[in-house]
């Protein structure tokens, strides 16, 4: 990668993990990329849900929620950095939240408190996520990680995010690569 101009932005991507994956916390995951620059990468593993669900997070953060539908929705394990922080992943409304990144061609990604608010109230963005933690890499490493056949990257569909049930979602993110999970091989090949 001899200039910027040549780099490669995984923003608004997802990251699928090989069979190769190395790490044992990112097996079978299925990333959002929200910000890829040359200084590194942050995502959030999108099929990982916890045991925790929306209400007693809700109820930890002096937070009343009382919309039967998000009640019992799961909080998602987003990464291992950072874990005890809210990263919010939604579809990109109108109002502006304090600490909100809007993701070029994409979602957006909101860790302030006010869009949790806005959620509680029957106000916030109708279609998001909710994960503790994410995923970050340093300069260089997540396309290090790609050469070393540990990703197969893909450009997200909003749909997988949103309306895949989430044991799915690795699928689903294959298939628009035209890949099953049965035909990956954790082989690094070279021509």
């Amino acid at each position: 990668m001899s200039k910027s101009s040549d780099r490669i932005n995984l923003t608004n991507q997802f990251l699928i993990a090989m069979p190769s994956m190395a790490d044992a916390v990112f097996a079978g995951a299925v990333l959002y990329i929200c910000e890829h620059s040359e200084r590194g990468a942050l995502g959030l593993v999108i099929n990982r849900p916890t045991d925790i669900m929306l209400q007693a997070l809700f109820n930890r953060i002096d937070l009343k929620l009382e919309i039967e539908p998000l009640l019992h929705l799961p909080v998602y394990f987003g990464g291992p950095v950072q874990a005890e922080r809210g990263f919010v992943l939604h579809e990109p409304t109108a109002t502006h939240y304090t600490s909100s990144l809007l993701v070029p061609g994409g979602l957006a990604m909101t860790t302030s408190k006010d869009v949790l608010e806005e959620i509680a109230f029957g106000q916030g963005p109708k279609k998001f996520l909710l994960t503790l933690g994410h995923a970050g890499w340093g300069a260089g490493q997540l396309e290090d990680e790609i050469l070393r056949n540990g990703w197969l990257t893909v450009e997200a569909d909003p749909n997988i995010v949103f309306d895949v049930p989430a044991e799915q979602r690795f699928t689903a993110a294959l298939s628009l690569l035209g890949v099953s999970p049965a035909t990956l091989s954790g082989e690094v090949g070279h021509a």
